[in-house]
């Protein structure tokens, strides 16, 4: 029947006990399947699951595992595509294809919702019916309860459930599930990635990287736009902040382009530091900048504090000690057309600190006035050692402050492991500065970085008995004194 081209699609099931109680049409389906090695047509109708003639090769009932591919991907370490391959069976409603669009809205919580999965497929014995695709674990038994049963009613639809022979692909899975069925059982799995324009960007752990190809390659399939998968090979610790990578899949092109906060930076991402999960604190410490402010940016990066402040109308000091950080940060200003109202500098950030940042804060203190509004930020965004430069603000200026509201804003960066992070990144900045900073500084939680690891940023004003050195009281008053007391500023506010 089979080699003559005998195509029985459609097979209706009564309730047979077992397989001898009929001795002629499962016996010639048995046949069947035994000689084609599988069932010649997708459905087999069913009323109630007492019976099934569907081969071995395709499961009897929905199971926890529909979704899941085929058990033999598992401890595959280079991606083989068509082995992920398996044929599921799914309950599925007949019904006349004018009334499809009715059945799927009164019947939305039962039918299947899986993205890349067909809902409605045609009947290849009827062209006018369709069969619509139900949820098999909304339908557990291939049965249907009574509400499903009083909607198909009022519908006019019979309420018979078909078995349909769901063939399942590598582009039907998540990427979670992929690499779930693949990496050995009981290991933590893990899809996560930063994205970096085409990169992807990720940190896998020990027992993950004899599967770190395939891996790559899943990332890449999965998400579309990305052409390159990268794994952080060491810390984040050398003098210029960068870290080497291995790349996993795809091209090996790492400079790329990325957008925050609708800005445009471009980069070379084996060579400068970037981090997406920062965009939200970028925009918060730009958010607290005014036009007009003067920013101080002691570990500018490629400019992601920069640009957009001197797109804010603010005069911006960056620096970075990595030459290539300091190429690409003047690409960027270029690229946004801030270069006039952006000095870089390529020098170590305690040099940058005693000087340009010295010079310039030397000369214009003093002239500022109590009723001007400008304000003076420094950002000191390196985690790791920020912290421990906070020592250069003792006694940077000679005299006395004019305001105290002219004295500049510090915001640093660091990490911590405490079980109390803001006391702790607070006493380690007190220690540095050489003074208490109760009551006169705020912290803020950045992110977690890893279990137990937390990054913050703590903002001051640098205390005036911190960052002036007082002159002798024999020697001639500073020129910014006279100004100043010539200007009316008694004494007593000065020293305030």
């Amino acid at each position: 029947l089979w080699r003559l081209g005998y195509s029985a699609r459609l097979l209706k099931t009564n309730h047979f006990k077992t397989a001898a109680s009929n001795t002629s049409f499962p016996a010639v389906w048995m046949l069947l399947a035994q000689y084609s090695g599988r069932l010649p047509g997708p459905f087999v109708i069913v009323k109630k699951p007492t019976f099934s003639t569907m081969p071995e090769t395709v499961e009897e009932k929905a199971n926890p595992g529909l979704y899941s591919p085929h058990p033999r991907v598992r401890g595959m370490t280079l991606l083989n595509r068509e082995a992920f391959k398996r044929t599921v069976v799914v309950p599925a409603l007949k019904v006349k294809k004018e009334i499809v669009n009715s059945v799927l809205k009164s019947l939305k919580q039962w039918v299947l919702q899986r993205p890349g999965l067909k809902r409605v497929v045609e009947d290849p014995e009827d062209e006018d019916s369709r069969f619509v695709i139900l949820d098999p674990h909304k339908i557990p038994e291939f049965s249907l309860g009574e509400s499903e049963q009083q909607v198909l009613k009022q519908l006019s639809i019979h309420p018979e459930v078909y078995k349909y022979n769901l063939e399942l692909t590598y582009e039907n899975f998540r990427s979670e599930e992929i690499l779930r069925a693949v990496l050995p059982e009981g290991q933590e799995v893990t899809s996560g990635f930063s994205r970096v324009g085409h990169i992807a960007h990720l940190n896998l752990r020990d027992h993950q990287l004899p599967y770190r190809h395939l891996i790559g390659q899943v990332i890449i399939d999965k998400n579309p736009g990305l052409t390159c998968a990268v794994n952080k090979t060491n810390i984040i610790d050398s003098t210029y902040r960068n870290f080497e990578m291995e790349v996993l899949a795809g091209e090996r092109n790492l400079v790329t382009k990325v957008k925050e906060n609708n800005i445009a930076y471009e980069l070379d991402f084996s060579k400068v530091y970037w981090n997406p999960r920062l965009s939200t604190e970028h925009s918060r410490i730009v958010e607290l900048l005014r036009p007009g402010d003067v920013l101080f940016d002691v570990f500018a990066g490629i400019g992601p504090f920069a640009i957009p402040a001197a797109k804010k109308k603010c005069r911006v000091f960056a620096n970075d000690l990595n030459p290539e950080s300091h190429h690409w940060l003047l690409h960027n200003c270029r690229l946004n057309k801030v270069d006039t109202k952006v000095k870089a500098f390529n020098m170590d950030g305690r040099d940058f600190l005693r000087g340009p940042v010295r010079e310039e804060l030397s000369k214009e203190l003093p002239l500022l006035r109590e009723e001007q509004k400008t304000a003076f930020h420094i950002v000191m965004n390196l985690p790791a050692l920020a912290v421990e430069f906070l020592d250069v603000f003792r006694h940077l200026l000679v005299g006395e402050p004019c305001s105290a509201a002219g004295l500049p804003t510090v915001h640093c960066y660091g990490f911590s492991k405490h079980e109390d992070p803001a006391k702790d990144i607070q006493e380690r900045a007190e220690a540095s500065l050489g003074t208490s900073l109760e009551g006169r500084c705020s912290t803020y939680p950045v992110r977690n970085v890893a279990p137990n690891k937390e990054m913050l940023c703590i903002s001051f004003q640098v205390p005036a008995d911190v960052l002036y050195k007082r002159p002798c009281p024999d020697e001639e008053k500073p020129a910014s004194k006279r100004l100043c007391t010539s200007q009316g500023f008694s004494e007593e506010k000065l020293l305030s």
